[in-house]
């Protein structure tokens, strides 16, 4: 009897190892429909928690009395420089278009569910890839889910911490004449924390993409040290333009990004030794 259960069990991983195309496009489909189920549902509570997600998180970095803008004011007092204080004078903000405060509210309350229910996501999307890989692959990749969500929620906070308040003290504060008053848009300015943050969040999960993409023979830790110095020019270049004319803000900005592509060279590394070792073990 064990031996025909046995037999019986591997017919149907069998079976489900050859599944069709069209088998696979169903069984992503609910996966899509669990995520944007989540999504929905959170972005409904962010739509009823109007004032806590526009006064107190999205208007917030503009604001002089925002954390991290009385952080560089302390600094600023610490080192004798008026340049390091960022966002001491509130923006100007307004809206032009008679439907546009009702579709932002709408738009933000959609990417506030989307990073509220990322962990759902990463787990649904999780579920469809795991039947694909190997057993110790399986056990190698445990922990995805955790630190993907973490990653990209520890970006957003990055982002919208620290790069937020640089970019709109510089954006803002920038004129090309001063016969030409910065007033700005709700949609532009709510576009600007929007984009930095979720790109932020997606620039920490470098780690994740070295590793699936080395698994997959995609990326390779050489490519990663060719291009090293160029990666570091792109991390420089940006941060000189997002924070103010001053060394120690571009390296608090930059120093992240280098670690977190250091680590990508590493997991890389780790990835390439194990295939190889895998494939001697052959």
């Amino acid at each position: 009897m064990s031996e025909e259960r046995t037999t019986k069990k591997q017919g149907e991983e069998s079976s489900k190892g050859e599944m069709s195309f069209l088998e696979h496009l169903e069984i992503l489909r609910w996966h899509i429909i669990r995520s944007s189920a989540a999504i929905v549902v959170f972005a409904i509570v962010a739509f009823v928690m109007k004032s806590f997600i526009f006064d107190v998180v999205i208007l917030s970095p503009r604001m002089p009395d925002f954390w991290t803008n009385r952080m560089f004011e302390k600094l600023g007092d610490l080192i004798g420089s008026e340049a390091v204080k960022i966002n001491q004078v509130p923006l100007k903000m307004q809206s032009i278009k008679i439907a546009g405060q009702f579709s932002t509210h709408i738009m933000v309350s959609i990417i506030a569910g989307f990073i509220i229910a990322s962990p759902v996501v990463f787990y649904e999307f999780w579920r469809f890839i795991k039947p694909a890989l190997y057993e110790k692959e399986r056990k190698h990749a445990g922990g995805a889910v955790f630190f993907t969500s973490i990653l990209f929620l520890m970006g957003i906070l990055f982002g919208y911490y620290l790069i937020v308040p640089l970019s709109i003290h510089f954006l803002g504060t920038y004129q090309v004449s001063s016969e030409v008053e910065n007033t700005i848009n709700l949609r532009s300015y709510i576009g600007s924390v929007t984009s930095i943050s979720l790109a932020a969040g997606v620039v920490f999960l470098i780690p994740i993409f070295s590793y699936f993409l080395s698994k997959v023979g995609i990326l390779t830790p050489q490519f990663m040290k060719t291009y090293r110095r160029h990666a570091y020019v792109v991390m420089l270049l940006v941060s000189a333009i997002i924070t103010p004319p001053d060394i120690f803000s571009q390296v608090m900005v930059c120093f992240p990004l280098v670690f977190l592509y250091e680590i990508g060279i590493f997991i890389s590394r780790r990835v390439v030794k194990n295939r190889e070792k895998a494939m001697e073990a052959m």
